[in-house]
């Protein structure tokens, strides 16, 4: 029988060195090598001054020490580098790179977000400083001269602590903004696909279905009837397939060029129609002003928009004729679709609340507008307006 082991707390000190970029611990030793070192020779020209003693390495080291929490703890860092400095300067021991743990631990504290820290603790500093070197009168005294430059180098940790800041948070929105701007892109898409999808499968395998009905209920008593109705449904599901295959391409984004399938447009109208025909029910167009190539996006959005509206009249109206009215504006596409159906119940199907929408959102994208719903002496109307760009 094994016996477990009690379990004993551990401290994980990973941390200090773990990277990337400069590690506490690596920071700690780099900063404090540099100012014992360098105070070490800078003092063997400043005689007036106090003597290197244990104190005051003690201080030369404590800086960088504390500077081993700047991360976790930047406010906190900032107050005692400060305190370890002025005791350092009132202490009157020699000028050397004491001061850059205090300039390490001001720009930490700002740029974690403990600005007022770091501002307050400058301040005490500098007033600290002066007002007790004055009132216990230590070193040369105090003159003008010391007073701003003093400031003036304060002010320049903080301030350029501050721009780095500024350009960090910038560059940290500026990669949001792009992620957030790729998300969109990305959800755009996957709607302008789910519409193509929709379009596609729903005006043909109504088609199909419509067809399939009619072959099976004239099998027996009308079977040249029956083979129109299968020539039919032949045509749609290779129609379907060709459609289905041009947008699966573009979704796997295929290095083969463009799809085989040119983008539907307004001259595939007579197919549209001829389709619907077949199903039972009388189709006319009507076209007003001068016809011509319109860009492709409003060309796309007409076409299915007349699809869609054609295939809630296939599926849902019970009507026997309906109309497709296209008006050539100078800056508009209008786009009409009539029937002379039951006018679709207000309970009407799923399928086709999700057509009337993916119709709207389609004009939409475009500027357009979109108007769906029964006339009031019976059926339904289908009535769009899709701006179009005339610049070159």
């Amino acid at each position: 029988m094994r016996i477990a082991k009690p379990a004993t707390a551990s401290i994980d000190f990973a941390w200090l060195w773990r990277g990337p970029g400069w590690t506490p611990l690596g920071l700690a030793l780099v900063v404090g090598f540099i100012q014992v070192i360098g105070t070490h020779f800078a003092a063997q020209d400043q005689s007036n001054r106090a003597t290197l003693d244990v104190l005051a390495y003690a201080l030369l080291v404590g800086g960088p020490v504390a500077l081993i929490w700047r991360k976790r703890y930047p406010g906190a860092v900032a107050v005692v580098v400060t305190g370890i400095t002025l005791a350092y300067l009132l202490l009157d021991y020699p000028f050397g790179p004491v001061f850059l743990s205090l300039i390490i631990g001001y720009f930490s504290a700002i740029t974690e977000g403990q600005r007022a820290w770091a501002w307050a603790s400058a301040l005490v500093l500098y007033i600290a400083h002066f007002a007790l070197r004055a009132a216990f009168d230590i070193g040369d005294g105090v003159t003008w001269v010391e007073i701003f430059g003093v400031a003036a180098w304060l002010l320049i940790v903080l301030v350029a602590s501050e721009g780095i800041r500024l350009r960090r948070d910038h560059a940290v929105d500026v990669a949001r903004n792009q992620q957030e701007e790729t998300r969109r892109r990305a959800s755009e898409e996957r709607l302008r696909i789910a519409q193509e999808l929709h379009d596609v499968l729903a005006h043909n395998v109504s088609l199909i279905s419509v067809q399939a009905n009619v072959a099976l209920h004239l099998m027996d008593e009308q079977p040249d009837q029956a083979r129109v109705a299968l020539t039919a449904i032949k045509q749609a599901s290779k129609g379907a397939l060709g459609e289905l295959r041009s947008v699966l391409s573009v979704l796997r984004q295929l290095d083969e060029g463009a799809p085989r399938a040119p983008t539907p447009g307004l001259d595939r109208l007579d197919e549209l129609v001829s389709n619907a025909s077949i199903s039972g029910i009388s189709v006319r167009t009507e076209v007003t002003g001068e016809p011509r190539t319109l860009p492709a996006g409003v060309e796309l959005a007409a076409f299915r928009i007349i699809q869609e509206a054609l295939t809630n009249v296939t599926r849902h109206a019970g009507a026997e004729t309906a109309i497709v009215r296209l008006q050539y504006g100078d800056h508009a596409l209008g786009v009409e679709v009539e029937d002379s159906g039951n006018g679709i119940p207000v309970a009407f199907p799923n399928g086709s609340r999700h057509g009337i929408q993916g119709m709207r959102e389609r004009a939409t994208a475009l500027g357009g507008t979109l108007q769906a719903g029964p006339k009031p002496h019976g059926g339904f109307r289908v009535a769009a307006t899709l701006p179009v760009d005339m610049r070159p």
